[in-house]
């Protein structure tokens, strides 16, 4: 037999060994800081700095320290929020219902008879209707097998309906002076409000980036069929993930509770939909596996300096909800962009 190797021509050979090219050097390095957390974050980061050079701009006051201290404060409690949002989706869920159980829990947390036994009760009260709100979500998701949209549309309704009832539609008076309290006490000039924001987020973080249960939220968001494969207990861990999610919507009830003084239904009106956007601007994809919780406090950051802006240049309502529309059209359109630069590059 001949050696079919030695028939082959010497250039076909050189051809065979070469390496394949590479994809563009710019595009490639483009694609890939996109695609990565840190580039997002310093895309969001160069966002809020040009927001600043567009409030030094246009109002005299945007740079004073009781504005920024403005901002902070108003991020706070959208920030918490945020802050379970981040989990539930980066876990492959969502949870549309988490500004009206902090609604609920507000009203919950300020009854007549739940003051009367003072701030820890009022405290563990908000942290108790938060988590089993987020409980009830999890047992009909992971064991109902029902499409966590159409879950917590449903709480959001039902937490509507039922802190409407048990408040009667009117504004409940915070007595309790230690709860009053929260919102008007500072640290170094800094709201207590705020610390507690950066707290949460800090447990956040750790949980998210350094224990296993944020490597198995990560490992489920991506392939949930895999990770069950893998040993992980996918329906306690979705349960947990939404435990989660109430009960930042529990710390947040006690913050605006503070804040206005009063619980309320109407609390937490749409707060749901901004902690949403906060997330998916920050990088986390809808679809679960990726995402960052500083990713998503930028985008908090981001929205609240936009409110900001509008208020101090009184410009109207529709205007700052069309921004808003376009930021969250132009992040998810970044995000497909990149992902698909990654999977072709």
């Amino acid at each position: 037999m001949s050696d079919q190797g030695a028939t082959v021509p010497v250039d076909e050979r050189k051809e065979t060994a070469r390496p394949a090219r590479p994809p563009t050097a710019t595009g490639s390095a483009w694609s890939r800081l996109l695609d990565s957390g840190a580039g997002r974050n310093l895309g969001l980061v160069a966002v809020l700095v040009l927001l600043g050079v567009v409030g030094v701009a246009t109002a005299d006051t945007f740079l004073t320290s009781a504005n920024l201290l403005t901002i902070l404060t108003s991020a706070s409690i959208i920030g918490v929020l945020t802050v379970g949002v981040t989990f539930v989706i980066i876990g492959g869920g969502i949870d549309l219902s988490v500004g009206k159980v902090m609604a609920l829990a507000s009203v919950w947390a300020t009854t007549v008879a739940t003051q009367s036994y003072g701030p820890l009760v009022m405290v563990f009260c908000a942290l108790a209707v938060g988590a089993g709100a987020g409980l009830i979500n999890g047992l009909l998701i992971a064991y109902g097998r029902i499409v966590p949209f159409i879950v917590t549309l449903a709480m959001l309704i039902s937490a509507q309906g039922l802190a409407e009832r048990i408040s009667d539609r009117r504004s409940q008076i915070v007595t309790n002076p230690t709860i009053a309290a929260i919102a008007t006490t500072r640290l170094f000039g800094i709201p207590l409000l705020v610390y507690i924001f950066a707290a949460v987020v800090a447990v956040g973080w750790v949980v998210l980036n350094r224990t296993t249960f944020g490597r198995r939220t990560f490992a489920i968001g991506g392939n949930p069929e895999a990770a069950r494969l893998a040993g992980l207990d996918v329906k306690r861990h979705t349960i947990l993930l939404y435990v989660v999610s109430g009960l930042c919507a529990g710390i947040a009830a006690i913050m605006i509770a503070s804040l206005t003084t009063t619980g309320s239904s109407t609390h937490g009106t749409l707060y749901e939909l901004d902690a949403i956007a906060a997330v998916i601007i920050g990088g986390t994809l809808l679809s679960g596996g990726r995402g960052t919780l500083i990713g998503s406090i930028l985008g908090v950051l981001v929205f609240t300096t936009i409110t900001n802006l509008f208020i101090l240049n009184n410009l109207a309502t529709e205007v700052q909800n069309i921004a808003k529309g376009v930021i969250i059209v132009v992040a998810v359109l970044i995000q497909a962009r990149a992902q698909r630069s990654s999977a072709t590059g």
